[in-house]
């Protein structure tokens, strides 16, 4: 419980008292410090038990099980469609509203999914962009 509290109080104080010995980055808690030393070490130690994937991060590892599984918690409200992730749905959500948000800084287009985008900006600037 003590601990939960000082946890909870360096959201407020936003006091980092760990820091990463890689880069400069600090944490509030020695979990979030161990997380992300992940990134600089490439340890992936969460590993399906269907297949051969490994993943740095627990939650990485459930959200991959559900291609296995088939489970799809994410459901549309406007149509039928399910979705394993749930940005994938908001994507989705985006037939439904017209919303495009992805605006090319070239030209007055937009795009609904960033990917379109990607794949428009090709042809302003004839490289492969991420």
């Amino acid at each position: 419980y003590n601990g939960s509290l000082i946890f909870h109080l360096r959201t407020h104080t936003g006091e980092k008292p760990y820091q990463c010995t890689h880069c400069d980055q600090t944490f509030s808690q020695s979990g979030s410090l161990n997380r992300h030393l992940r990134t600089h070490t490439g340890e992936k130690p969460y590993q399906c038990s269907q297949c051969d994937k490994a993943f740095s991060e627990k939650g990485d590892l459930k959200k991959h099980m559900r291609i296995h599984t088939g489970e799809k918690p994410y459901h549309c409200s406007q149509c039928d469609k399910s979705f394993t992730l749930n940005f994938t749905l908001l994507n989705h959500l985006r037939t439904h509203t017209g919303e495009k948000p992805y605006q090319c800084s070239h030209c007055d287009q937009n795009f609904s999914q960033h990917s379109a985008l990607k794949t428009h900006l090709r042809g302003h600037t004839g490289s492969v962009l991420c």
